[in-house]
């Protein structure tokens, strides 16, 4: 193969084969003896080099949205397979990239049969768990993913490739210090079919897509106090509350549709566009929308938050909030002070996605910044 170009790609490579060799509870010798679908550091790196440089090519002024998958055809679900393979590089990828942009399809990637060479062999639909998966997000951007188990279609994200800075991400059992409402956001598994500890994850998602930037507030179903906080008149008070998410969690509604839950998802991460925060309670009910959080009489202005990042060797900082952001994470910071069993969820026109609750163990809200687990 051709000398990589991309430096990222070489210094990361190793720590990502280690990684994933790690998720498999395999030894490089063992996943060499095994066949196992674990691409070693030289892969790794032939991988990105490729998918980052055909990511800052233009065909027909389009950028290309690819999805890589380091899988043999042998093991593919209904494959489509090119005769000839093409030898993986920026070229092939951004030619290829008008068919595969669609969410879902990945092309294939494996080894030459001479074995020194990675190719193209075609496209996918389905990746079986911890198989290596590199997607172009846009220009410069990459981000390596693998499935989570056999039950799941969901990803974890590993790692996050953005120009020469590179963010491996923790685990989410590394995160103590997270609310069990939150952790989902994390990368901690859910069990299949569990729409509950599904839902925020999609709606933080959801928010990010529609780029105008918002604020939602998750409060304890039942309570009131969250009205402390809240500047009257309420913006676009809802009455009674609109409960199409929180139908989803009852038992009696069956197996819920997937398609009917991403709607109404969408529908309700829609309105954090409207100026004001978007208010629910942790059993997705919707309150309120267009709402102005102020702060309650006799409580004190907050002053700094702790801000940490789920990635390796990040180190928490403790930072005023007008260092994270405007208005938005100002007034998010101060509700999560205020309202301790509360969190506010705002994200950023600049795609920048932060969570903001109380973190009892540190006496201060802590602002969990988690755009990087939403690619």
């Amino acid at each position: 193969m051709r000398e990589p170009l991309y430096p990222a790609a070489r210094s990361v490579a190793p720590r990502l084969a280690a990684h994933f060799l790690e998720t498999r509870g395999l030894s490089a010798r063992d996943a060499a003896s095994a066949g196992a679908l674990t691409p070693d550091a030289d892969a790794i790196e032939a991988l990105v080099d490729a998918a980052f440089w055909a990511s800052l090519r233009r065909e027909e002024g389009y950028a290309p949205e690819i999805s890589l998958a380091f899988l043999p055809p042998e093991r593919a679900v209904r494959p489509l397979r090119l005769a000839p393979p093409l030898p993986l590089g920026s070229h092939a990828l951004s030619q290829l990239a008008p068919a595969v942009e669609r969410p879902g399809i990945h092309l294939g990637v494996w080894r030459s049969r001479r074995g020194a060479e990675l190719e193209v062999w075609g496209t996918t639909r389905v990746v079986p768990p911890y198989c290596f998966v590199l997607e172009v997000v846009e220009p410069g951007l990459l981000v390596v993913k693998h499935r989570v188990s056999d039950d799941s279609a969901k990803f974890r994200n590993v790692a996050v490739f953005q120009g020469e800075d590179v963010k491996i991400l923790s685990r989410p059992e590394q995160e103590p210090d997270c609310p069990a409402l939150l952790r989902p956001l994390l990368g901690a598994e859910v069990e299949e079919g569990a729409v509950e500890s599904d839902l925020l994850l999609r709606l933080a998602i959801s928010m990010r897509a529609h780029g105008r930037g918002g604020t939602l507030l998750v409060v304890p179903a039942g309570s009131e106090s969250w009205r402390e906080s809240i500047v009257r008149p309420i913006g676009y008070a809802v009455d009674p509350a609109f409960t199409e998410l929180a139908d989803f969690l009852s038992r009696d509604a069956g197996e819920p549709d997937h398609a009917a839950v991403s709607r109404a998802v969408d529908a309700v991460a829609g309105l954090t566009a409207v100026d004001g925060a978007t208010l629910i309670t942790d059993r997705y009910e919707l309150l309120a929308f267009g709402v102005k959080i102020g702060r309650p009489d006799g409580r004190l202005r907050v002053e700094r938050v702790r801000v940490s990042e789920p990635v390796e060797a990040g180190a928490a900082l403790v930072l005023a909030p007008l260092q994270l952001g405007g208005t938005r994470h100002i007034s998010a910071a101060q509700f999560a002070q205020d309202q301790q069993d509360a969190a506010a969820l705002v994200a950023s026109q600049d795609g920048r996605f932060t969570v903001f609750a109380w973190s009892a163990r540190a006496g201060m809200v802590h602002a969990h910044r988690v755009e990087t687990l939403l690619l």
